[in-house]
Parts: structure tokens; sequence; C-alpha cells
């Protein structure tokens, strides 16, 4: 009988390379797609990145926002942005390296054999709403209106521009839908390098962005801005710095913190602490700010100097020797990337009852006094009480100390320095290539392979200038 078997096997083999000759190229131990789980990961990875980043082709917040001052180079402190392409830098890392991801991973979850169970499934892809939701938010308050309904259609190569004002407001239903959705246990675990799958950090986390952007639109629909405001604060809001949203690095590389990349492992010294915001923190209605030991190095003229902390001026070639530098708490290989912290969610409950956008919870002050306290728990500065006393609440006050806070998380500061028009930051003196700017400018290469749409977009925003200013921020910043 054997050898009945052997002499048919050919003929077998034969048949089946007429009837099915891809299956037998197929390996049935690889997945047919990429699992979904480590699209996601990717995401989270590249979020975190462009947030943190230090690299002026990445991200230029801190230059933009006077936290930082550059020493080799000074083109992004004098708000040329056009040299490196930047824009184009963070057009692409979002569109492309995240929101894109985020797009397939919910297309291939449901049929996703690694994703077991539709709880999971439909958690899973509440969780990559979000982070959609969340990186489209960047995209509209730094650009404007941008590709959005018709931005990952594979058959059209020529998206157009949506109202970055509607876009916001389907944003805002999309994260209430993401919020139902998300029930139980169950998700993406380990996969999840922010809250490793954490449903009820998941909803705080989406609550207290939602609240975020209710705050972002205070003053261009505050009938909204309510709305939102109080359902997210109801529903549920960070309590205290355990529900911060973070990213923690690793100590090897390449998923180490990029501020590390870019300034030790790189070898680089292009930049010193700004003196804009040393000035705050040497003094701050009198007292020296002790996050000021978290941020920079004391600068000492001689050996036995104790030292002081020094800024550079806005826009002015610096020595870096001759300056305080970025504290080594920033630069660590593995110091976290922040996308939202208790810090700020109790600053934006202090703005929401000053403006009695919830009627609900604590006063304006107590919101206010719980933000600093937070923000010096993080950096591990100690108690705030003495600087709370010397520096209580006040609009300006709250201004301020949430752009202090706010250090080395640029890209918030910059939206909250336009949102509020608080603190007004000193323009460079000389060579300067725009007024201070409240948006970017669309990257050349939209321009170029999609003009039409550019050019609608363009002219609906009111001109694709960083002047411009966009639909969030109503008034002009002061000079």
């Amino acid at each position: 009988m054997k050898k009945y078997i052997w002499a048919l096997l050919p003929l077998v083999m034969l048949g089946a390379c007429k009837k099915d000759f891809e299956n037998l190229n197929t390996n049935p131990k690889l997945f047919p797609t990429v699992p979904a789980p480590t699209l996601i990961t990717q995401a989270e990875r590249v979020l975190s990145n462009a947030l943190t980043s230090a690299n002026v082709n990445n991200n230029v917040f801190r230059l933009v926002e006077q936290q930082w001052q550059e020493t080799t180079y000074n083109d992004e402190s004098l708000y040329n942005f056009d040299t490196r392409n930047i824009n184009r830098q963070m057009w692409g890392s979002l569109f492309r390296d995240v929101l894109n991801n985020l797009k397939l991973a919910k297309d291939i979850i449901p049929g996703d054999p690694t994703v077991v169970g539709d709880v999971v499934k439909k958690n899973d892809i509440a969780i990559a709403d979000i982070l959609q939701v969340y990186s489209f938010y960047y995209l509209v308050t730094t650009f404007g209106d941008v590709p959005y309904s018709q931005a990952f259609d594979s058959k059209n190569n020529f998206p157009k521009y949506d109202d970055a004002a509607t876009i916001y407001k389907d944003l805002l239903k999309r994260l209430d839908a993401d919020i139902a959705a998300l029930s139980g246990t169950a998700s993406l675990g380990g996969a999840d390098i922010i809250y490793g799958g954490d449903i009820t950090k998941w909803k705080k986390f989406a609550n207290s962005f939602k609240l975020k952007m209710g705050m972002t639109i205070a003053d261009y629909d505050a009938a909204l801005a309510k709305t939102t405001a109080q359902s997210a604060f109801d529903a549920g809001v960070f309590t205290d710095n355990a529900d911060n949203a973070t990213l923690v690095y690793l100590a090897a590389t390449p998923n180490t913190n990029p501020i590390w990349v870019d300034l030790v492992q790189s070898g680089r010294n292009d930049f010193v602490a700004c003196a804009t915001l040393v000035k705050q923190l040497n003094n701050s209605n009198g007292v020296l700010d002790p996050r000021a030991s978290k941020y920079f190095t004391l600068y000492k003229a001689t050996t036995n100097d104790p030292g002081i902390y020094l800024g550079a001026d806005p826009g002015v070639k610096a020595n870096y020797e001759s300056f305080s530098h970025v504290g080594s708490v920033v630069t660590a290989a593995t110091a976290p990337g922040l996308l939202l912290d208790y810090a700020e969610v109790s600053f934006y409950l202090a703005e929401a009852k000053a403006k009695n956008l919830i009627t609900n919870g604590s006063t304006a002050a107590v919101y206010y006094t719980k933000g600093v306290q937070a923000s010096f728990d993080y950096w591990k500065a100690g108690d705030a009480t003495v600087f709370i006393a010397a520096n209580p609440y006040s609009t300006n006050n709250l201004a301020t100390q949430k752009w202090v806070a706010n250090f080395n998380r640029g890209w918030d500061a910059w939206i909250e320095t336009r949102r509020l028009d608080f603190p007004v930051l000193y323009k460079p003196a000389t060579g300067a290539f725009s007024d201070f700017p409240v948006r970017f400018k669309y990257p050349v290469d939209e321009a170029n392979v999609n003009p039409a749409n550019y050019k609608a977009a363009s002219a609906a925003i009111g001109g694709d200038v960083v002047t411009t200013r966009l639909f969030f921020d109503k008034n002009a910043m002061p000079k």
C-alpha cells in the first residue's frame, strides 16, 4: 500500500499546483496582515516622540515658547521654519505614522486573529480612535483646515481640506462615542505602552482630554465649551499624577527618550535656557521657583561660584558655556514622554470655574492650587505652599503657571499662549522672520501635489501664513 501512495504523490502534487499554487507559497505561520496591536504600539511611540522631541527638524515649540534658546543655529528662534521644512515633518509624522497606522489598526481589528473577543475588539477600536482624535487635535490647532473626511481614501490622491471648526466638533462626537464604547477590563494589554490597556485609565484620559478640548474653544463657542467641560467633569477626569498619560522610555536604544537622543547621544550642545522662562523662575513675585533646579543647571562663572540660573535672550545665538543648560531630569534616557497630566487638567478646571463653564466642584483658587502642587509633585520640587502664597490665584497667574508647568511640553504651551494671550513673550530683538507665529504653514508638498485643495484651504482660513489666527484663537497676541 505504501508503494501506491508514494506513486500517487506526484500526481496529487501536480493537481495541487494546478488548482491552488498560491497556497503552496503561503507560510501558514505568518499573519496575512500586520497584527493590529503592533500598529497601535508604533502609533503611540511616534506620537509621543513627536510631542517630546527636541530635534529642530521635528519640534521647535520649546524655542517658540522661549523655554530654550539656540546656540549653533538660531533660525527657529527667529521664527524661520521653512529652511528645514519643519511643517512637513510634523504633518507627515502625524498623518502618515500615527493617524494612518491607527486607521489601519481599526480596519484590521475585526478580523485580526490576535485580538480575541468582541469586548476586546470594541475596546481596542475605541482606544485607537481616541488616539486619532488626540492627533487630529494637534493638526487643526496647528495648521487649521486639514484633510479629514477624505484623508485616508486610497482611491483619492487629492483629498479636500475640511473646515477646522467642523472637524473639531466631529472629533468631540467621536470622543463621546469612544468613551461610551469602552467597557470591561480586557483590551490591548502590553501592546498599549501608555496605560497598559487599563480601560478605567483610558476613560479618565478621554474625559480629561474632552475637558481640554472644551476649554480650547472657550472663546470660540462658549456654549459648546460649557456642555463639553461640564460633561467631562461629571464623568470623571484626572485626580492625581497617577492618572497622567505618559510613555515611559527605556534605557536601551532605540526606545529611549528622544531628548536624550537629540542632546546626549548626539553629543550636541545646541540649546541653553532661555532668559524669558529663567527670569520668571528666578523671580516669581519675589521667590525662586524650586522647579528651576529640575528644568536647568546652575551657571557658574568660576569653580567656586555658587551659581545662578542664567538664560540667553530669545532669538540671539548663545555661547553654550555662558548659560544654564537643560537639566539631567529632562535629558535622562528614561525620562517619560507626557501626553496629558493632572496639573494641566487642574488648571483647566480653575479656568472653567472662573468662567462658569462648570457649576459644581471646588473654586477656581482651589483648582489653581492643585495645579501648581501637581506640577511641583511631578518634578519632585517639594511643597508649593510658600510659592502659592506668593503667587495666589489670578487670571494672569493662572496663565503664567500653566506656561511654567508646560515646560518640556512646548507644543501644548504654544496652544495655550495663543488661546489665553498670556504670558506676553518677548519678540526677538532683531532678525525675526515674522510676528509671533500663531499657526504653521502647510507643507510645500501640499501646494505642489494637491494645489487646488491647498489653495482653497489657504483662502478659507485667511492665508497660508504664520500670522493667520485659527478659529479657536479669537484675539490677537499682545505685542
